[in-house]
């Protein structure tokens, strides 16, 4: 096995900018149009800022959050126009799902460390196993040279024993010449004796360690190759981890790229969504003159008819006073939203939502609320397709209806009598699903359809 190249850790100092270039791209998304009701308090937006995910500890939880928050906006924003509700909704998942992505970075940096620290331990157990092998080699081969050198020297003796035929106590007795001599000879022959006995156990020696070392190698061996799998095993660790790492990073970068295309997004439909509700706004401005001036002309004409009766003593119609449910409902669908004062989580300001939302599949039938003259079929801007009647004084007040967001027109113009389909559910204007947008209408300004029906 080729040396082990040292790990490289993740770049912790790219991730820190990271996180500092993630805070910079915090986009606060209030933005106040200067249309706020001057008597009613800002209200704070659903959840937390834009800028930052709620739940950051917790991305699961962040996610569940804003996927709440979202589904809690759909009745502030069905009167919004599509692009911006969905410039905000991608704003908003791409925000909820940055924490998740730093954790994850976070979760890959962290096992590229222990990875990296594993893969260390490995490489310096190889070495070590490797140094232990080398030197029980080279112990060996030291004991095989002494080894070599005793049979050596026991060859030498025999082979010596041999050409002085031998070295027996008994020889050496009948060729000594005197009893000194006798002496002399038996003691070198007993010291010869040891030399050889010595030289004997030292081979039985080198050979048993020569034995034992080989045994000891092989295990070595063994270690080795234990150590080489695990050390390679450890690598592949580590390039996975910094693998997973590397992925993560860049997820997270890619989020935050999307978030600053988006927040861009963001920005530019708001600008154009203002603009369509000034609009809006100018729109309902001028209706509601013209719907106050055809109340005082229609009371006028009244009263002058009125009048004109009672000259001519001739008796006046009774005006209708009835405090029942005047007006039928003009669609099917279930109220998913009521008259009242509204929050833009968006834009940020309070307005007026004039009337009452009836939830309905497009192209289900709107019938006329009670009869009456049509006095304008046609686009009201935001409103969409729209139809206004006129159903006359009743209750000593002008009350015009509209039907608002149509997907298209059922009648032209004219007379309409109580329950007439005169137009189908739509979603045209600023509307983001399919629904009828009701609105009552008293001597010209808006009230609420639930004192009528």
């Amino acid at each position: 096995m080729s040396a082990i190249p040292p790990p490289r850790a993740l770049d912790r100092v790219g991730r820190s900018s990271h996180r500092v270039r993630l805070l910079a791209l915090g986009l606060a998304v209030a933005c106040s149009v200067g249309v706020a009701t001057p008597s009613l308090a800002a209200a704070p937006v659903l959840g937390s800022t834009v800028g930052s995910a709620p739940g950051a500890k917790d991305p699961g939880k962040a996610k569940k959050q804003v996927d709440k928050e979202i589904e809690a906006l759909k009745g502030d924003l069905a009167d919004t126009s599509t692009s911006l509700r969905n410039a905000y909704v991608a704003l908003r998942r791409t925000q909820a799902a940055l924490p998740g992505a730093q954790a994850a970075l976070d979760r890959a940096s962290a096992a590229v460390s222990k990875a990296d620290a594993y893969n260390d331990e490995m490489a310096v157990r190889l070495d070590v196993a490797r140094a232990n092998e080398a030197r029980a080699v080279d112990e060996l081969a030291a004991t095989r040279a002494q080894l070599a050198e005793t049979r050596m020297r026991v060859a030498r003796f025999a082979a010596q024993l041999y050409q002085d035929q031998g070295m027996g106590q008994l020889s050496v007795a009948l060729s000594a010449t005197t009893p000194d001599d006798f002496a002399n000879r038996i003691a070198m022959n007993d010291t010869v004796m040891d030399v050889q006995n010595q030289s004997l156990t030292r081979l039985a020696t080198a050979r048993a360690a020569a034995t034992a070392q080989e045994a000891h190698i092989k295990a070595l061996k063994v270690q080795v190759e234990a150590a080489k799998k695990q050390a390679e095993a450890a690598l592949a660790k580590a390039q996975k981890a910094r693998a997973a790492a590397a992925a993560a990073k860049q997820k997270l970068d890619a989020l935050a790229a999307q978030q600053t295309a988006q927040s861009k997004a963001l920005e530019a439909q708001k600008r154009a969504e203002k603009a369509k509700l000034d609009a809006a706004q100018r729109e309902q401005a001028r209706l509601q003159r013209v719907l106050v001036a055809r109340a005082r002309a229609a009371k006028a004409a009244a009263a002058r008819r009125a009048a004109a009766l009672r000259k001519a003593h001739k008796p006046v119609p009774p005006q209708i006073t009835s405090s029942g449910g005047y007006l039928s409902r003009p669609s099917d669908g279930w109220i998913s939203s009521e008259f009242g004062m509204r929050f833009h989580p968006i834009l940020h300001y309070w307005r007026l939502h004039a009337g009452r939302d009836f939830a309905a599949d497009c192209g289900t039938p709107i019938r006329a609320a009670a009869p009456g003259h049509i006095i304008s079929r046609g686009w009201g801007g935001g409103y969409g397709n729209r139809i206004m009647i006129d159903h006359g004084i009743i209750r000593g007040v002008d009350l015009v209806t509209t039907y608002n967001h149509m997907e298209r027109y059922a009648v032209s113009g004219g007379n309409v009598s109580r329950g007439q389909v005169i137009g189908y559910v739509g979603t045209t204007g600023s509307s983001t699903g399919c629904h009828l947008h009701f609105e009552t209408y008293e001597d010209g300004i808006p009230r609420d359809p639930r004192r009528w029906l």
